[in-house]
């Protein structure tokens, strides 16, 4: 096996156990950095397919904007860390069992599909292609902005539930 195989077994082995982690711990603080964990792993994996601009993007999008938005929203929301009541439901065995039926069928039907190789393609042009889409009027640039706003919206409002209520005169 070569150090490239053992490098890419080992960031996928730690991808898998912090998406794990995300799910099955019991503080949400402690669930949104494991979250970070696993985004920077696929980024780490995105780096290794030589794939510089989609781990670019992970970093930058998923771990340095979203997934801090939500670490950020329930830091600010008391009302969530306040909240020490069970975070697993009685029917989580049934749940597991759904969850291996699909990724078994997934993965039956990932086995069965004749993947061809991957032509030589100069991808250069691609991204010049995306950058300009995402700026386009008639493209990309009114749901990049809606996102955008979307996200501002759940920031201000985790703000306002994080503030004490104020008693009237």
């Amino acid at each position: 096996m070569s150090a490239q195989q053992i490098v890419f077994l080992v960031t996928a082995g730690v991808t898998v156990i912090s998406a794990a982690l995300v799910v099955t711990v019991r503080n949400l603080i402690h669930a949104g950095l494991w979250l970070v964990m696993t985004l920077a792993a696929v980024a780490a994996i995105y780096v290794q397919l030589e794939a510089d601009f989609l781990a670019v993007v992970q970093v930058i999008l998923y771990i340095g904007a979203i997934a801090i938005l939500i670490i950020f929203s329930v830091m600010l929301t008391r009302r969530v860390m306040a909240d020490t009541g069970p975070q697993r439901i009685p029917q989580w065995p049934l749940a597991a069992v759904v969850a291996l039926v699909v990724f078994g069928g997934l993965a039956y039907l990932l086995v069965q599909v004749p993947w061809p190789l991957a032509p030589d393609v100069d991808v250069s042009d691609t991204v010049l292609a995306l950058g300009e889409a995402f700026v386009d009027p008639d493209r990309f640039v009114i749901p990049f902005e809606v996102a955008t706003i979307l996200l501002l919206v759940a920031l201000v409002g985790s703000i306002s539930l994080a503030l004490p209520e104020r008693e009237s005169d």
